[in-house]
Parts: structure tokens; sequence; C-alpha cells
């Protein structure tokens, strides 16, 4: 059509940046915050010994069930099924892919909460009467936001390869967006030099969190 293709390609990298970010973000929250309401309040009703057993035996079916979703089933897959269902856009794209990622930041969440939550100071906090919200907000997220963050800077390059994917498929960008896959065999070039940015994009943030992780949590390296 005549049209300039690095106009477009910079054009496109908008759209691209911003909705891999949206993405990340949503996963970071939602695993995150549920994350932590299981790793903290699961203890809880373990030290109440309410219920153990079922307790106990609910909770391993939980966490089998997330641990199957996480790692057993082809993500991908699963968010192609969600995008059909919700219909082909960028912001659909972003729902699916959601909906089988942030288990990954749960059971990171969950795992860091069980650890911290056995320190002493967190024991003296609970004696002298603090409110849970504070514990949470003040002693428990401040000591694991680190990894969370480090790992969320290293997930935003998969998550853009993840809406690429998707996008490539017909189930994320669409008109007028720009999007090339419609004239691969006529024009390869609309999708070489996309995907030359996309690799770049990628390289360029999984060294943003590397670097991230050894200002962060330089004893990684230790």
């Amino acid at each position: 059509l005549g049209r300039d293709l690095l106009s477009r390609v910079i054009f496109g990298t908008r759209t691209s940046l911003i909705m891999t970010l949206c993405l990340v973000a949503v996963i970071f929250v939602i695993g995150t915050f549920l994350g932590v309401i299981a790793g903290y309040f699961g203890g809880v009703v373990e030290n109440k010994n309410v219920c153990e057993d079922v307790d106990d035996d609910l909770k391993a079916a939980v966490l089998e069930a997330v641990k199957k979703a996480d790692e057993k089933m082809e993500k991908l897959r699963v968010a192609i099924a969600i995008a059909g269902m919700l219909g082909p856009n960028l912001v659909n794209a972003v729902i699916s892919i959601a909906a089988v990622s942030w288990t990954k930041y749960a059971r990171l969440a969950r795992s860091m909460v069980l650890k911290v939550k056995k320190s002493l100071y967190i024991e003296a906090a609970i004696v002298n009467g603090t409110k849970t919200w504070k514990i949470l907000l003040v002693h428990i997220l401040p000591n694991m936001v680190t990894q969370m963050v480090v790992t969320a800077a290293a997930d935003i390059g998969t998550m853009m390869l993840e809406l690429a994917s998707l996008s490539f498929l017909g189930f994320g960008a669409t008109a007028p967006t720009p999007e090339g896959r419609t004239y691969m065999a006529k024009a390869p070039w609309l999708m070489i030099y996309p995907g030359i940015a996309i690799v770049i994009c990628v390289v360029v943030f999984n060294m943003l969190g590397d670097s991230i992780r050894d200002v962060l949590d330089p004893r990684q390296d230790q």
C-alpha cells in the first residue's frame, strides 16, 4: 500500500509496550494479593487448629490444582481458548493471558509469606496486638516486594512474546492497529521487521530484569 514500514513499527511499539505493561501489572497485583492472603491466613487457620485435617486436605487439593494449571497445562492453548470466547482484540488478549499467568505470582508470594511470617518480629507484632492489615503492609510486603518486582520485570519480555503470539493467530491486534499477518505471503518484510523489533524489546527487558535484580537483591549473586 506504499506505507512507511518504519513509522508503523514505531507506532505499533507503543501499543505493544502499553498492553504488555498492563498485563504484567494485572498478574502482579492479582497473583501477589491472592498469594499473600493464602500464605498468611492459611497459617492462622492452622495455628487455631480449626478443622485441621479438613483444612490441610482442602489446601493440598487447591495447591495441586494451581500447580497443574501453572505447570502441566499448555497455557498458551488455554489463553487461545479464552481469547476465542471473548473475541479478538488486545484487551481480551490481556485478559486471557492474565487468566493463566497469575498462578506463578500467587505461588511465589505464598511461599515468601510462609517464610517471612515465621520471623520473630512478626510474632512480636501479633503478641503486641498489631492489626492484621498493618502487619501485612508494614512487616510482610516490604520484605517480599523486591523479589516480586524482579520477577515482574523479568516477565515483561515473556508476556510481550505471548501477546505477539495471540496477535499472530488473530486473537490480538485488529485493524486499524498495525498488524501484518494477513500479508505475510505477499510481503514478508511486514513480519520480519516488526519481529526484529520484538526481539530487541524482549532482550532489552530481560537485561533490565537482570539489572533490577542486581540492584535490589545483590545477595543472589553471592
